[in-house]
């Protein structure tokens, strides 16, 4: 199971404030202990949400609003992906995790779609094949 595993921004974050070395030093060590047990599959800070932008939708219609965003409490720092048995385990290497902020954080788990969740709505497996068709060609990029 893959989970994607993301970290709240904060005041600090969102103002471009980067992590201190104590921070980067702790985090360092988790990552490495994630690598080492087949965890982590991917991992990247981001950027405040002032370097971002938005596309909305509407019917056709799309509209780009750029950063920063409010509600600093709904906007991601920085991201895991997992690959793990369970969403317990992902929740316990989570609780091992160093604190990513001053006082308080929130890290959220979400579970990613594999092929199969969609079957219902791909009978023939059509579709599946196609997406592991891309799959396939985006392994092949990340090797060249």
């Amino acid at each position: 199971m893959k989970f994607m595993v993301l970290v709240k921004a904060n005041k600090e974050s969102e103002a471009g404030v980067l992590p201190s070395p104590e921070m980067l030093a702790a985090m360092g060590k988790f990552n490495e202990e994630l690598v080492k047990a087949g965890v982590m599959v991917a991992g990247e800070g981001l950027h405040p949400s002032s370097k971002g932008a938005r596309v909305r939708f509407s019917g056709t219609k799309r509209t780009v609003i750029d950063g920063p965003f409010a509600e600093t409490k709904e906007l991601i720092a920085g991201f895991w992906i997992f690959q793990v048995k369970s969403k317990e385990e992902a929740i316990e290497w989570i609780k091992r995790c160093p604190n990513p902020h001053v006082g308080e954080s929130e890290i959220e788990i979400r579970q990613i779609f594999t092929p199969e969740d969609f079957a219902p709505s791909d009978p023939t497996g059509e579709l599946r094949k196609k997406e592991e068709e891309l799959r396939a060609t985006v392994e092949s990029r990340k090797r060249s």
